[in-house]
């Protein structure tokens, strides 16, 4: 490794250190998951270098142990991870110079990646494409041994697995939650609390998540083009 590569990486890797933390916890349950449905540690593993899509690998786990429906699949990926189109248009800028490493940051920009790249700025003397580079490389590694970990776990432990489908449940509550906190404008998420109990009481449990989640982007996307409700707006409504 060249001398500037060298010190690109070790000024990326504290910045990843929280990442890994959370990516080797989450990747493991991961793995442990796939294999308490009948996948060995390759799968998970080649899902985790190839798709590299976090919650939305959780997501497919329901796909690939039921009937599968391509078009259901695709909606389904290209829902939860839609966000990712908002937030990369940011990069443009940053990532215009990349060269042939522009693929790969492309690739492996999840949350996590964008908040450390948006945020993080390149130390004096050290060039900015290896450090994002690594903070991208170093932080798809972290997932990728955890989901390894996980599956090697479940294939050489013995254990009753049963009902481990709920980390998946817990693991958006535990985000939704999170956000709940943090947010001031908490709308949004009674909005798609909202429409999620109303998709389930309508399409059954089978058939919810498609039509719940298209329902709240509609609605998200119509109350967009008013002002929020705020003592401002209503002042100024009563003039």
């Amino acid at each position: 490794m060249s001398e500037q590569r060298s010190k690109a990486l070790k000024a990326a890797f504290p910045h990843t250190i929280p990442v890994l933390a959370g990516f080797l916890f989450l990747g493991f349950a991961y793995g442990v998951l796939m294999k308490s449905k009948g996948y060995a540690a390759g799968w998970s593993i080649l899902m985790s270098l190839f798709a590299f899509a976090g919650s939305a690998q959780y997501a497919a786990i329901i796909a690939l142990t039921t009937v599968f429906h391509p078009l259901n699949a695709f909606a389904l990926s290209l829902i939860v991870n839609a966000r990712h189109i908002f937030y990369s248009i940011s990069m443009l800028e940053t990532y215009k110079d990349m060269g042939k490493i522009k693929p790969y940051l492309v690739f492996g920009l999840c949350d996590e990646t964008f908040s450390i790249v948006s945020s993080a700025k390149p130390p004096q003397g050290v060039e900015a494409k290896p450090f994002y580079f690594f903070i991208t490389f170093l932080n798809h590694c972290y997932w990728v041994i955890g989901t390894a970990l996980g599956g090697l776990f479940g294939a050489v432990i013995s254990l009753d697995f049963k009902g481990l489908d709920f980390v998946l449940t817990a693991l958006f509550v535990t985000i939704f939650v999170g956000q709940w906190k943090v947010q001031s404008n908490r709308a949004p998420a009674a909005i798609g609390v909202l429409c999620a109990v109303a998709c389930l009481l309508l399409f059954g449990e089978n058939r919810f998540i498609i039509p719940a989640m298209l329902l709240m982007i509609g609605i998200i996307t119509l109350f967009q083009k008013f002002p929020p409700l705020t003592k401002e707006t209503v002042k100024g409504g009563e003039k």
